[in-house]
């Protein structure tokens, strides 16, 4: 039996970013363990499923439990609210259960907003690193931007984040301040849907342009340049 790791869309309608084979295996499940019953079923339930008739279990601590379909031989989907399972989001935990368990693990085809936004920011992509969420805290949130900066100068990588979107302009700002003005940022806001926004500038042209990501879905990638590093006492400015 197949634990198979189902990503959703980002925005929009399943069978605009899922292709049509992966569309089949969905509809072929009848277990799914999800990040959100009320999403998945608006999911599964555009794709035409009577979700009524499903088995829908919500990911929680204790992952072991969820694994019974799959020992009772019947193959299992993992589905995350938006984009792929277990990167950025729920779900690891029980696909190294999977594993643990010896079952098989299948990714499916989908939609990624980390590796969409790396794709077009026009930023390092043999070499890079997803970093998470940066501290919410001002003092520690800087002193994390300045590491990000001086690795990515340092290991020439860039450096991908993404921040809740009601905390887009603290990080945005704090990114403007603590950068040198060399480094490069690009914001890639509203993936795939109609409001898309993919935006790369160096921190000296974020500053002069004024311009802010606005309180939407958001990832961040910053790639430092090859120079003098900021002191710890201030900011370069452009």
């Amino acid at each position: 039996m197949i634990l198979y790791a189902i990503p959703s869309p980002l925005g929009g309608a399943p069978a605009d970013a899922l292709p049509a084979a992966c569309l089949q295996k969905v509809t072929s499940l009848h277990d799914f363990a999800v990040e959100n019953a009320k999403s998945a079923r608006a999911f599964l339930g555009a794709l035409g499923m009577p979700v009524r008739e499903l088995n829908i279990v919500t990911l929680g601590d204790e992952v072991s439990p969820l694994l019974k379909p799959l020992r009772e031989g019947r193959s299992l989907g993992l589905l995350s609210e938006a984009g792929c399972p277990a990167i950025a989001d729920p779900g690891a935990a029980l696909i190294e259960a999977a594993h643990r368990e010896g079952f098989r693990v299948v990714p499916l085809v989908g939609p990624s907003s980390l590796v969409l936004a790396l794709m077009a920011s026009g930023l390092e992509g043999q070499r890079f690193a997803f970093c998470g969420y940066l501290p919410r805290d001002a003092t520690e949130r800087e002193k994390r931007i300045r590491e990000l900066e001086q690795r990515s100068r340092k290991e020439r990588e860039t450096e991908i984040f993404i921040e809740t979107p009601y905390r887009n302009e603290a990080l945005f700002a704090a990114l403007l301040a603590a950068c040198a003005a060399s480094t490069r940022l690009c914001v890639a806001a509203e993936l795939t849907l109609p409001g898309e926004s993919i935006v790369m500038k160096t921190i000296g042209e974020w500053r002069r342009a004024r311009l802010a990501p606005g309180k939407r879905p958001a990832v961040f990638l910053l790639h430092a340049r090859e120079g003098r590093p900021l002191s710890a006492g201030g900011s370069s400015r452009a």
